[in-house]
């Protein structure tokens, strides 16, 4: 079997400010480790179920170069940089038979949560058929698109229930209890890897009860973005454009995996400063 660990990391125990999820700021360093140490963590636990598991490990949080390659158990393949085909879930194919998410958070404007977001502080919400969708929740239906459940994930109990509202019978692992954007009671870190290997197990081995979540096309999809100049930009797409608010663009898509892949180009564009 070919398992896919999508590692980010705002949601990895005891991470709860930027500076800690930030290659620029002083505190990042431990954040990475932090964050290596609970994929190995999830790792051991698929290998633990199933000893011959090919095991991929994705790095999805920002410039997707956090993980510590050295650090990383040997026996996981690493997809690191960017920009990468399917963004924080760059290894799912066909023949992934389960997906999990580990270190994420919840959506923006969830709360409380710590670094909610969705994408970039740029996008300030996602909905597919009216229905709002953060990191987890977008990452989700793409792996539904390839027919691949997501049977695990660890974060904040914000994000927890963001799981659990869309695949109930997934395993989750809260690692903190959020109490603001900033702040949350963590788990100690050992505590947290052990919890981990051990959902790891649970959820390898129960991975026949939790069905793919599947958003058939076409898809009616608005972005609600943080600048008007990048409404502007947006709206250079090819069938994206303007609708009501002044924020929000609109596009129709005819699969999710059209959706995941406008929705990353949106970020990026919402990047660029105006001139």
């Amino acid at each position: 079997m070919k398992v896919l660990i999508s590692v980010d990391m705002e949601g990895i125990s005891g991470v709860v400010h930027p500076a800690e999820t930030n290659p620029d700021r002083y505190d990042y360093h431990r954040g990475r480790s932090l964050m290596t140490a609970e994929a190995n963590a999830v790792i051991a636990g698929v290998l633990e179920a199933e000893p011959t598991a090919e095991v991929w490990v994705a790095d999805a949080h920002g410039p997707f170069r956090n993980v510590l390659p050295e650090e990383l158990d040997r026996r996981a393949r690493l997809v690191r940089g960017k920009p990468r085909p399917l963004g924080m879930l760059s290894g799912l194919d066909e023949h992934t038979d389960a997906v999990m998410l580990i270190g994420y958070h919840a959506r923006a404007g969830g709360g409380p949560a710590v670094l909610a977001h969705t994408m970039s502080d740029a996008i300030l919400d996602v909905r597919v058929g009216g229905r709002s969708l953060g990191e987890i929740g977008l990452n989700v239906a793409m792996a539904g698109h390839f027919g691949t459940p997501v049977v695990l994930l660890s974060g904040d109990d914000t994000a927890c229930a963001e799981l659990c509202d869309l695949v109930p019978s997934a395993v989750t692992v809260a690692v903190k209890q959020a109490l603001g954007q900033a702040a949350a009671v963590a788990l100690h870190p050992e505590e947290a890897r052990e919890r981990l290997q051990q959902a790891a197990v649970e959820a390898v081995t129960g991975r026949a009860r939790v069905s793919p979540f599947v958003l058939a096309g076409p898809l009616e999809v608005e972005v609600d973005l943080y600048g008007p100049y990048m409404v502007d930009l947006a709206t250079l797409v090819p069938g994206v454009s303007r609708a009501e608010g002044g924020r929000t663009v609109a596009f129709t898509a005819t699969d999710f995996a059209e959706t995941y892949r406008l929705v990353l180009l949106l970020v990026q564009l919402a990047s660029i400063k105006p001139g």
